[in-house]
């Protein structure tokens, strides 16, 4: 018995996220939650040195100078650097052996339900570089499921919205399979993109993407709610070339993100007309599922309430649910041979 936890205390559940990267370790839960970001400086002979990875990293985002680069190795939810994500990840798995963790663990990772087999093959061989024995994928959105709490296994229709840094999930889930699912490369960042050129275009004032990011977590929200909160953001004025401050309010960047928050919504919307009739009963009654750290813009509730006409919840910190999910799954391997995309 003492053999068999040995071989099972080192599983790793992953959310390799665009945005970051969270890691639930079996037993103990969440161990590790930093930026999917490495920042990496240019050698005049095509080699790349690692500087930093994770939060440190990201504090470098817009600020380095020539021949250093913070980059995201994930983007729209898949690797789009496989070196540097299979460098990050081993970092990561590394500051847990450095802790109580050694040998080469089992790992679970949640990937979006709209990725390609190559894509597929991408995530596996980066864990497998990166130290894992034993690589299990599972679609994001069961995961999600999983980890707030529905009952993906039993006869009855859940629908969970997961929105993450780089794509939005929408599915229907029964009896531990998907029967309907949609994958949109819309979400977190794409809205933060929309205020960096929107403040641009408007207002010839340039910021950077983690600027805009704050200002959406301060400012951002999808349905008017009377409040006319104000935020200053500091950049760089394009007509004088010298550095000022803009004073933004809510309903301005409300409209910033319109788009963005219109296309999920017409997702939702489609999903539930494409449903099977049996399952929509299900859904009636229960009500649609928030997850995803998209799910903390303000008032998206609200407005998808208006939209759907039903019940919306959010799950207890959304952003966490993918790595909840899938370390679930790790510690019943029951669920894990029902549910694993692989």
């Amino acid at each position: 018995m003492v053999s068999l936890v040995g071989k099972f205390s080192n599983d790793l559940a992953i959310d390799l996220g665009t945005s970051n990267t969270i890691i639930y370790a079996k037993g103990r839960g969440i161990v590790l939650n930093e930026p999917s970001v490495v920042a990496v400086k240019r050698g005049e002979d095509g080699t790349d040195l690692i500087l930093r990875v994770g939060r440190e990293a990201k504090m470098m985002l817009g600020r380095t100078p020539e021949g250093i680069e913070a980059i995201r190795p994930m983007r729209d939810g898949v690797i789009a650097h496989f070196e540097l994500a299979e460098t990050m990840l081993r970092y990561f798995m590394g500051k847990l052996r450095r802790g109580k963790f050694l040998g080469r663990p089992r790992v679970v990772i949640g990937v979006p339900v709209g990725v390609t087999p190559v894509e597929r093959k991408a995530v596996r061989e980066c864990a497998r570089s990166a130290g894992a024995s034993e690589v299990h994928l599972v679609e994001e959105p069961m995961a999600a499921a999983i980890g707030a709490g529905l009952p993906v296994t039993e006869p009855t229709g859940n629908m969970v919205v997961d929105i993450g840094g780089g794509t939005t999930e929408v599915a229907v889930i029964s009896l531990g399979g998907i029967v309907y699912s949609k994958s949109v490369r819309i979400a977190g960042d794409r809205m933060d993109e929309a205020i960096e050129q929107y403040i641009n275009r408007n207002y010839n004032f340039l910021i950077g993407v983690e600027s805009a990011e704050k200002l959406k977590i301060r400012l951002g929200s999808a349905y008017p709610d009377g409040e006319g909160r104000k935020a200053e953001i500091r950049g760089r004025d394009l007509v004088s070339g010298i550095p000022r401050i803009l004073e933004l309010d809510s309903a301005e960047v409300r409209e910033m993100i319109s788009e963005e928050i219109n296309s999920i919504c017409q997702t939702i919307r489609s999903a539930l007309e494409q449903m099977p009739p049996e399952l929509s009963a299900d859904i009636l009654d229960k009500g649609i599922m928030l997850t995803g750290g998209g799910a903390l813009l303000r008032n998206l509730g609200t407005l998808l309430k208006e939209e759907t006409k039903l019940p919306v919840h959010i799950t207890e910190e959304p952003q966490l649910a993918v790595a909840r999910g899938a370390g679930k799954i790790l510690e019943n391997l029951s669920v894990l041979r029902e549910v694993v995309a692989d």
